[in-house]
């Protein structure tokens, strides 16, 4: 057998020289991964799947490393990096170069093989998902849950289809049947249901296995063609279902030392056209063992229990078998070299498991009878019950166990048998066997999100508090620290919390989540009522050791207190400690062993009895230091014997003092989110982790103000270190300064006979040089001189500029004056304009009034004439006498009661003009108080006038209407005072008389027509006079038109003398400048 190691590699060969069909078990290549460092380990494999070709295997460790096997190109490729582990592995069937996995967050995600990349990121699921089937299309794939099952669309990624069941029920594994558009899901309550694909209606169920049957489905497997449906679980029957009759067809009984079925799978043929007839069971014991499920033998079997098998997938070609072992490896099976014999006639039905492989008393051992009850094909049966014959059904080991039953398929009374009988577990599958006592809920997202809080502030430097060599070590420790702190805040201020976590830590280094809830279970359980008297010990609890150490060791219990020894200095170090400072490993490992398996008072009692077996040294201490000593460091003492003493406290200890009765019962922890831990004085930690903030910060002012110091002290030594070297470079400078001094007193006797020679030539020098400078000095003066005349001339012609820009800026000020003032007369004139046209339409609607009264005169004058040639018409004098009578009576009424509106309509003309008269003199006074706001009063006295002409207009239309009625009323008078005229002579020429009553109304008539001609001089208007009273009128109306505009043009007269005079002051108040005069120059 070859064995190939990853290591670091990402691509590389598979095996150097591929073995033949001969191979050794018919391995062709045992595959690890190794890590090479500090501690050497081995990266454990999980899951694997082939591609539909059987050519590519992908495999995925718990480190979330993915790795693609092509075994016919024997190379192997690192294909991603998730960085989590990995529940679930399948190809996509449609796309060759792009695979599912199913990670440890519960997400699906798909990945390209050849650019590495991810393709798409599917979540929903609430658990870990346990298992992918992809359509044979390749278009659609089903991942399934404990919770749910999800129908995905590998085309878009997008979540089509959800199957929610109750959580009482639970799903097993929901998947496609080969060569068909059927789901076919089974749940835990061995219910197994058929959905067409395209409805998701429900097809069928199968029904209900034999009765008497305890076996419960976990595990599945179906033939190729998908035809026949194998289910398996917690025994070792297997039941085979015919899904086209949906009938059970066969029950198969598998060898005694198979008590559960772990997985199921068909091995291809190329010849069997899809009808597979090979199935591989993978049972309790990590054996694989491949039976024909026609003749019932054991065709071969791969594992053993040294090297155990915890997963398989086949090829779909049916070459290859690759299984992750328990060691954490990849063995690759060839089945050509497995294979013993072929296929043989179908024996009947009633068949043992029979070991071709082996000796013929093994394969005795083998043997167990099948149900049945004839020898014939299972689907020519007629009878649709199936007979049992010597199959002992265990219903009543099954109904006991269900209690202590653990999770992952553990039996807590097997177990503690397996401890009785060898006073631990086996290290190979400790931390299995203890993941299942503590019930831990593996809280992925709960656990994340303590994670993502980062480090606990109590926490970042515990370096210095616990150095440790592995720095991997240390982060793990400190971040499981953190996640507690997070979880509750005791763990923050408790200070042996880091000795109480650091073996777990130091076990579960590579699985943080597992670490933390392990701690978390210990704290919960095992360490009841250790909070309730912080910061101090938990009295409460070491009195129940004392109690219980005084009952049965009163004598070192008595030599303790001698010494004044009290709990704390015998108890509290190894309850805070776990043990761990007095015990090495594997007798740690054992302790706890024993610890998980119990009552949590055990642990009380395992301190107890540690105690009661270090009697002996115990009693010839004498001093304080060496208690401490002996309680801090290991001893030579048997671990067993404190196991069994233990045991002994455990059974022989009263129940009155007995630490069971005041401890509770072990309760796991809650899946999905972790229990609230509140059990602690919160005051106090609340007090700590304020003065511990504080503290903090005085630590961080300390640190900043030593670091500033530092630097000032820095400073100060650069500077004194500068200030030396200059001192120095100055003594240097010094020295070579009294060198040169000494050659240049030298050179300079050397050269005064120089200077003497040179001095008349500087002389000389000297002259020309005075010259040229005084020559210098005269040429600068001018150019001064020159500048300054320039700066003199550049100053005037700046005045001058500003001078002009001072008069242009005065001639525009003027000019706008000016045209203001031209505004200003424009809108007096604008103003009289309006004046004017207001009075000319006031005339021409007192003229239109005029006219309508004129025409209602003359229409009554019609009116009358009518009526007078009525009257002429009749023959009758005396009739006609009283009918004019009549009618000036009736006429002399209403001209008194139309003068009367007349004089009583010119009345309230009158106060109307008065009214707006004052209106327009207040105007003229507020213009004469502030003519800034004459435009804006004009325009009120504008809105006023006319909101008053509505007024009027409407006041006007009334009186119309009044006098529309009065005239109405008039009309129909006169009509009924006809009337009865014309009925009165007609009564008077028959009667007699008739002359003395014309006499009389001839009398009457001559006084009324004396009455008449009085009224002229009143000025009231009669029907019998139109003339006088048309003229009368027209005079009046006349006169008083004239008065009117008389009055309103004094009006306009004295608001231009106002603005004259307004004009005149303002001018007076602010004379306009006078410019000189000025010519035009060429």
């Amino acid at each position: 057998m070859e064995s190939s190691d990853l290591g670091g590699r990402q691509q590389g060969p598979i095996w150097h020289r591929k073995p033949g069909p001969a191979a050794r078990r018919g391995v062709i290549v045992n595959i690890i991964h190794s890590a090479k460092g500090y501690h050497s380990k081995t990266i454990r494999f999980l899951n694997v799947a082939f591609d539909s070709s059987g050519d590519s295997l992908l495999a995925g460790d718990h480190q979330g490393n993915i790795y693609v096997f092509d075994l016919n190109g024997n190379r192997f490729n690192l294909v991603q990096r998730t960085m989590q582990a990995c529940t679930a592995l399948a190809f996509n069937l449609r796309r060759k170069t792009e695979f599912l996995v199913a990670l440890a967050d519960y997400s699906v995600k798909c990945f390209d093989i050849e650019t590495k990349e991810l393709v798409s990121w599917m979540r929903g699921h609430d658990s870990s998902v346990s298992s992918i089937s992809v359509h044979g299309s390749g278009r659609y794939a089903i991942t399934t849950s404990t919770d749910t099952a999800q129908l995905w669309d590998l085309d878009t990624f997008q979540r089509k289809r959800k199957l929610n069941v109750r959580q009482s029920v639970g799903i097993q594994k929901v998947f496609f049947l080969p060569l068909s558009n059927t789901i076919l899901s089974c749940f835990k309550d061995n219910s197994v249901f058929a959905w067409e694909f395209d409805t998701l209606r429900c097809k069928y169920q199968l029904p209900t296995p034999v009765e008497g049957s305890v076996l419960l489905y976990k595990v599945f497997a179906v033939t190729r063609d998908g035809r026949i449906f194998v289910a398996g679980g917690k025994s070792n029957h297997l039941h085979l279902w015919c899904l086209e009759s949906k009938q059970l067809i066969r029950i198969i009984q598998m060898p005694a030392k198979v008590r559960a079925v772990r997985h199921l799978e068909f091995l291809p043929d190329s010849f069997d056209g899809g009808s597979n007839q090979v199935l591989g069971v993978l049972s309790q014991d990590n054996i694989m063992r491949f039976i024909h499920i026609e003749t019932c033998k054991l065709l071969f079997d791969i594992g053993s229990h040294e090297e155990g098998i915890s997963t398989a997938a086949i090829s779909p070609n049916g070459r290859y078998i690759a299984s992750v072992m328990e060691n954490g490896s990849l063995n690759l099976y060839s089945v050509q070299a497995l294979t013993q014999e072929g296929n043989k006639p179908p024996p009947p039905m009633f068949k043992a498991v029979e070991d071709s492989s082996k000796c013929t008393s093994e394969a005795n051992k083998l043997t167990m009878r099948v149900t049945s009850g004839r020898s014939e094909w299972p689907w020519k049966s007629k009878g649709s019950k199936i007979q049992t014959r010597l199959l002992k059904l265990q219903v009543n080991t099954s109904l006991e166990n269900k209690e202590n039953e653990l999770p992952g398929g553990l039996n807590k009374k097997r177990l503690w048998a397996l401890l009785k009988g060898f006073g631990e577990y086996p290290a190979k599958y400790r931390m299995f066997v203890w993941r299942s006592l503590l019930q831990l809920p593996e809280n992925h997202l709960a656990f994340s999100s303590l994670i993502d809080k980062g480090i606990h502030s109590a926490f970042v430097n515990i370096q210095n508090e616990y150095p440790i060599k592995s720095m991997k070590l240390l982060r793990v420790l400190q971040r499981t620290l953190s996640a507690l702190a997070h979880w509750s805040a005791i763990f923050a201020e408790t200070p042996y919390i880091p000795l109480l976590a650091f073996p777990f830590v130091k076990l579960f280094q590579n699985n943080q989540l597992i670490c933390f809830e392990v701690v978390a279970t210990v704290v919960v359980n095992f360490c009841q009522h250790w909070f309730e008297y912080f910061p101090n010990p938990p009295v409460n609890v070491l009195s129940m050791l004392e109690n219980v150490l005084a009952h049965h060791d009163k004598e070192l219990l008595q030599h303790l207190i001698t010494y004044s020894v009290t709990s704390q200095v015998y108890a509290w170090p190894l309850l805070e400690t776990l043990f761990s400072e007095v015990l090495t490993r594997e007798e740690w490992l054992k302790v706890f062993d024993n610890i998980f398996s119990n009552h949590p008072s055990y642990f009380l009692m395992i301190v107890v009895a540690y105690i009661i077996c270090s009697r002996a040294p115990l009693l010839h201490c004498n001093q304080t230091a060496d208690f401490e000593y002996f309680f801090h460091h290991r001893n030579n003492l048997d671990i067993n014997v404190v196991i069994k003493e233990a045991y002994h406290l455990m059974e022989a200890t009263p129940p009155d003092i007995h630490p069971q009765h005041m401890l509770d019962d072990f309760i796991p922890l809650t899946k999905g989110q972790y229990p609230v831990f509140n059990k602690y004085p919160k005051f106090i930690v609340d007090y700590q982790t304020q003065e511990r903030e504080r503290i903090r910060q005085d630590e961080i002012e300390y640190l900043r103000e030593r670091q500033l110091a530092h630097e000032l002290e820095a400073k100060a030594q650069e500077r004194k270190a500068e200030d030396e070297a200059w001192y120095r470079k100055q003594e240097l400078l010094r020295e070579a300064e009294e060198q040169k001094r000494k050659m240049l007193l030298e050179e300079e006797e050397k050269l005064v006979e120089q200077r003497q020679r040179l001095a008349a030539v500087k002389r000389e020098l000297k002259v020309k040089e005075l010259q040229f400078l005084d020559a210098s000095r005269r040429r600068f003066l001018k150019y001064q001189q020159d500048q300054h005349q320039m700066e003199l001339k550049r100053l005037d012609d700046e005045i001058a500029r500003k001078a002009s820009m001072r008069e242009q800026e005065t001639a525009a000020t003027v000019q706008d004056v000016e045209v203001r003032w031209m505004e200003l007369e424009s809108q007096r004139q604008l103003f009289e304009q309006h004046l004017i046209k207001d009075q000319d339409a006031v005339t021409k609607e007192m003229k239109e009034e005029v006219d309508a009264c004129r025409r209602k005169v003359d229409l009554e004058d019609h009116l009358v004439q009518r009526l007078m040639e009525i009257d002429r018409e009749e023959k009758q004098k005396a009739q006609i006498v009283a009918e004019e009578n009549l009618a000036k009576a009736e006429q002399k009424h209403i001209d008194a009661d139309w003068r009367l509106q007349v004089l009583h309509k010119l009345r309230c003309d009158d106060q109307d003009r008065e009214k707006r008269y004052e209106e327009i003199a207040k105007l003229l006074h507020d213009n004469r108080v502030k003519e800034a706001e004459l435009l804006k009063a004009m325009r009120e006295a504008e809105e006023k006038k006319w909101e008053e002409v509505i007024q009027k207009k409407a006041q006007l239309e009334e009186e119309q209407k009044a006098a529309a009625a009065a005239d109405e009323h008039r009309k129909r008078f006169l009509e009924d005072k006809m009337n009865d005229a014309l009925e009165l002579a007609e009564k008077l020429q028959s009667e007699g008389g008739y002359f003395e009553r014309l006499r009389d109304l001839k009398a009457r008539r001559t006084e009324r027509g004396a009455e008449l001609q009085q009224v002229p001089r009143c000025g009231n208007v009669c029907l019998n006079d139109l003339s006088a009273s048309e003229s009368s009128s027209h005079m009046s109306l006349d006169r008083r038109r004239e008065e009117l505009a008389c009055q309103e043009r004094e009006l306009m007269a004295e608001v231009r003398r106002l603005r004259q005079k307004l004009t005149s002051r303002a001018r007076t108040r602010y004379p306009p400048t006078r410019f000189p005069a000025t010519k035009w120059t060429p």
